[in-house]
Formats: structure tokens, sequence, C-alpha cells
């Protein structure tokens, strides 16, 4: 279930914008792991580990498998 109510930092709103890359064009979107999200920003392994565990605390995101990869669920702020 999505938290509504949940408030992002300036951080998770950084790994927000990386899941929805690419959603306005034909580039795959929505699915990323870690490593992406550090090669793509300026964070850090735990800025990226407690923003993940944040969103997905929230509902915001999913982990798909154990071995990191995620996927965008939805962003309550959009509807």
């Amino acid at each position: 279930m999505v938290n509504e109510n949940y408030e992002p930092n300036e951080r998770e709103e950084t790994i927000l914008q990386l899941f929805k890359g690419g959603r306005d064009s034909d580039e795959p979107w929505g699915r990323v792991n870690p490593l992406y999200l550090r090669e793509h920003s300026n964070l850090d392994k735990g800025q990226v580990e407690y923003a993940l565990r944040n969103l997905k605390n929230a509902g915001w995101i999913t982990q798909l498998n154990q071995g990191g990869l995620y996927e965008f669920v939805a962003d309550p702020r959009e509807s």
C-alpha cells in the first residue's frame, strides 16, 4: 500500500527521478539497482540504501529480488 502522506527528502527525490527517467519516451523505465543510482547521482552507497529503504517502507517502490533490483510502484503526488 502506498503511503500518500509520505514526504520524500531531497535525496529520495533524486532517486525517484532516476526511477522515472525515460517514461516520457520509448525508453525503458521504472526499474533500477543501487549501483545504477550511485553511478547516475552524487549519492554514496549509504545514502542510496537509506533512500531506497524509506521509499520501500512508504510503498512507493518495491524490491523485486535479493540481488537488489527495485521497481517504481507509484508517486501519489502525481494522482
